[in-house]
Protein backbone atom coordinates (compact mmCIF):
# COMPACT_ATOMS: atom_id res chain seq x y z
CA UNK A 1 0.00 0.00 0.00
CA UNK A 2 1.19 3.56 -0.66
CA UNK A 3 0.19 6.52 1.06
CA UNK A 4 -1.94 9.62 0.92
CA UNK A 5 -2.29 12.85 1.87
CA UNK A 6 0.31 12.22 4.98
CA UNK A 7 2.23 9.47 6.63
CA UNK A 8 -0.75 6.88 8.26
CA UNK A 9 1.46 6.60 11.66
CA UNK A 10 0.04 9.20 12.83
CA UNK A 11 -3.37 7.68 12.69
CA UNK A 12 -3.82 5.55 15.71
CA UNK A 13 -7.51 4.03 16.64
CA UNK A 14 -9.35 4.41 19.26
CA UNK A 15 -11.32 0.82 20.13
CA UNK A 16 -13.91 1.00 21.66
CA UNK A 17 -15.85 -2.44 23.03
CA UNK A 18 -19.23 -3.56 21.90
CA UNK A 19 -21.00 -1.06 23.99
CA UNK A 20 -19.36 1.69 22.38
CA UNK A 21 -17.01 2.59 25.69
CA UNK A 22 -13.12 2.17 25.22
CA UNK A 23 -11.62 -0.33 26.14
CA UNK A 24 -9.68 1.32 28.83
CA UNK A 25 -8.81 5.46 29.40
CA UNK A 26 -5.60 4.74 31.10
CA UNK A 27 -3.60 3.69 28.66
CA UNK A 28 -5.83 4.63 26.19
CA UNK A 29 -7.31 1.86 24.22
CA UNK A 30 -5.39 2.92 21.01
CA UNK A 31 -4.46 0.10 17.67
CA UNK A 32 -1.94 1.49 15.17
CA UNK A 33 -3.20 1.59 11.69
CA UNK A 34 -2.14 -1.50 10.41
CA UNK A 35 -3.46 -3.39 13.09
CA UNK A 36 -7.14 -1.48 12.92
CA UNK A 37 -6.88 -2.11 9.00
CA UNK A 38 -6.16 -6.40 9.95
CA UNK A 39 -8.87 -6.17 12.27
CA UNK A 40 -11.59 -4.39 9.60
CA UNK A 41 -10.33 -6.72 7.03
CA UNK A 42 -11.14 -9.94 9.48
CA UNK A 43 -14.75 -8.50 10.37
CA UNK A 44 -13.39 -7.70 14.05
CA UNK A 45 -14.67 -4.60 14.25
CA UNK A 46 -16.80 -1.99 12.67
CA UNK A 47 -15.87 1.18 11.51
CA UNK A 48 -17.53 4.02 13.57
CA UNK A 49 -15.30 7.03 12.32
CA UNK A 50 -12.86 7.68 9.48
CA UNK A 51 -9.60 9.99 9.13
CA UNK A 52 -9.06 11.76 5.82
CA UNK A 53 -5.55 9.96 5.42
CA UNK A 54 -6.53 7.54 3.21
CA UNK A 55 -4.14 4.27 2.10
CA UNK A 56 -3.75 2.78 -1.30
CA UNK A 57 -3.05 -0.58 -3.69
CA UNK A 58 -2.94 -0.95 -7.01
CA UNK A 59 -6.79 -1.67 -7.00
CA UNK A 60 -7.91 -0.84 -3.54
CA UNK A 61 -8.33 3.16 -1.72
CA UNK A 62 -9.82 3.09 2.04
CA UNK A 63 -10.01 5.99 4.65
CA UNK A 64 -8.33 4.70 7.77
CA UNK A 65 -10.42 4.84 10.87
CA UNK A 66 -10.25 6.49 13.92
CA UNK A 67 -12.41 5.06 15.63
CA UNK A 68 -13.75 1.08 15.52
CA UNK A 69 -15.69 -0.75 17.47
CA UNK A 70 -15.63 -4.29 18.78
CA UNK A 71 -18.47 -6.74 17.05
CA UNK A 72 -18.06 -9.14 20.26
CA UNK A 73 -17.95 -7.53 23.92
CA UNK A 74 -14.96 -8.00 26.19
CA UNK A 75 -15.55 -7.99 29.70
CA UNK A 76 -14.14 -5.78 32.23
CA UNK A 77 -14.59 -8.89 35.00
CA UNK A 78 -11.45 -10.20 35.04
CA UNK A 79 -9.54 -8.86 38.13
CA UNK A 80 -6.66 -6.25 36.61
CA UNK A 81 -2.86 -7.08 36.68
CA UNK A 82 -1.00 -6.67 39.49
CA UNK A 83 1.91 -4.17 38.10
CA UNK A 84 4.06 -0.90 39.12
CA UNK A 85 1.47 0.87 36.52
CA UNK A 86 -1.75 -0.53 37.90
CA UNK A 87 -0.90 0.03 41.57
CA UNK A 88 0.33 3.96 40.97
CA UNK A 89 -2.84 4.11 38.64
CA UNK A 90 -5.13 2.60 41.84
CA UNK A 91 -3.33 5.32 44.21
CA UNK A 92 -3.96 8.15 41.39
CA UNK A 93 -0.13 8.64 40.90
CA UNK A 94 0.35 10.38 44.73
CA UNK A 95 1.85 9.39 47.25
CA UNK A 96 0.14 7.42 49.82
CA UNK A 97 2.01 9.24 52.46
CA UNK A 98 2.85 13.12 52.00
CA UNK A 99 0.80 13.43 48.90
CA UNK A 100 3.27 14.62 46.39
CA UNK A 101 2.20 14.04 42.73
CA UNK A 102 6.20 14.04 41.50
CA UNK A 103 5.66 11.06 38.90
CA UNK A 104 9.64 10.91 38.84
CA UNK A 105 10.29 9.64 42.23
CA UNK A 106 7.44 7.05 42.76
CA UNK A 107 8.19 3.85 44.14
CA UNK A 108 6.11 1.22 45.49
CA UNK A 109 6.33 0.62 49.64
CA UNK A 110 5.27 -2.82 51.49
CA UNK A 111 3.04 -1.35 53.95
CA UNK A 112 3.93 -4.61 56.19
CA UNK A 113 7.29 -5.22 55.67
CA UNK A 114 8.75 -7.90 53.76
CA UNK A 115 11.43 -8.57 56.78
CA UNK A 116 8.65 -9.18 58.81
CA UNK A 117 6.51 -11.32 56.31
CA UNK A 118 4.99 -8.60 54.39
CA UNK A 119 3.97 -9.98 50.63
CA UNK A 120 4.33 -8.27 47.50
CA UNK A 121 0.40 -7.93 46.78
CA UNK A 122 -2.54 -5.57 46.20
CA UNK A 123 -3.33 -5.93 49.85
CA UNK A 124 0.45 -4.55 51.05
CA UNK A 125 1.78 -2.45 48.39
CA UNK A 126 0.94 1.42 48.41
CA UNK A 127 2.50 4.19 45.90
CA UNK A 128 4.88 5.50 47.59
CA UNK A 129 7.81 8.81 46.93
CA UNK A 130 11.28 7.84 47.25
CA UNK A 131 12.06 10.04 50.36
CA UNK A 132 8.79 8.81 52.24
CA UNK A 133 10.06 5.04 51.29
CA UNK A 134 12.96 6.03 52.59
CA UNK A 135 11.86 7.31 55.82
CA UNK A 136 9.64 4.98 56.57
CA UNK A 137 12.37 2.25 55.96
CA UNK A 138 11.55 -1.66 57.24
CA UNK A 139 9.29 -0.38 60.07
CA UNK A 140 5.08 -0.82 60.04
CA UNK A 141 3.09 2.14 59.77
CA UNK A 142 2.70 2.08 63.62
CA UNK A 143 6.13 1.73 64.12
CA UNK A 144 7.00 5.02 61.67
CA UNK A 145 3.84 6.51 62.23
CA UNK A 146 3.14 6.92 58.60
CA UNK A 147 0.06 5.50 57.12
CA UNK A 148 -1.35 5.42 54.23
CA UNK A 149 -4.10 7.79 52.96
CA UNK A 150 -5.67 4.80 51.89
CA UNK A 151 -5.90 1.14 52.20
CA UNK A 152 -4.24 -0.74 49.59
CA UNK A 153 -6.79 -3.33 48.18
CA UNK A 154 -7.08 -5.06 44.83
CA UNK A 155 -9.09 -2.81 42.38
CA UNK A 156 -11.19 -3.66 39.83
CA UNK A 157 -10.63 -3.11 36.39
CA UNK A 158 -13.71 -0.50 36.13
CA UNK A 159 -11.93 1.41 39.02
CA UNK A 160 -9.04 1.64 37.06
CA UNK A 161 -10.66 2.63 34.18
CA UNK A 162 -12.49 5.38 36.14
CA UNK A 163 -9.23 6.24 38.01
CA UNK A 164 -7.81 6.38 34.59
CA UNK A 165 -10.15 9.20 32.67
CA UNK A 166 -8.53 11.41 35.38
CA UNK A 167 -5.68 11.59 32.80
CA UNK A 168 -6.58 12.09 29.64
CA UNK A 169 -3.54 11.54 27.07
CA UNK A 170 -1.52 14.35 25.11
CA UNK A 171 -3.42 13.75 22.26
CA UNK A 172 -6.93 12.97 21.52
CA UNK A 173 -8.71 12.79 18.14
CA UNK A 174 -11.96 15.57 17.16
CA UNK A 175 -13.63 12.15 16.27
CA UNK A 176 -12.51 10.42 19.62
CA UNK A 177 -14.37 13.10 21.84
CA UNK A 178 -17.76 11.55 21.98
CA UNK A 179 -17.04 8.10 23.17
CA UNK A 180 -14.35 9.84 26.11
CA UNK A 181 -16.59 11.94 28.29
CA UNK A 182 -19.78 9.71 28.50
CA UNK A 183 -21.04 11.32 31.81
CA UNK A 184 -19.91 15.32 30.54
CA UNK A 185 -22.34 17.82 30.88
CA UNK A 186 -24.04 18.00 27.28
CA UNK A 187 -24.16 21.97 26.64
CA UNK A 188 -27.75 23.16 25.86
Amino acid sequence: MTLALRSPDGCPALVLNADFRPLSYFPLSLWSWQDTLKAVFLDRVDVVAQYDTKVRSANFEMRLPSVVSLKSYVSHSRAPAFTRFNVFLRDSFTCQYCGSTARDHLTFDHVRPRCEGGRTTWENIVAACSACNIKKGGRTPQQAKMFPARSPKRPTMFELNERGRAFPPHYLHESWQDFLYWDCELEP
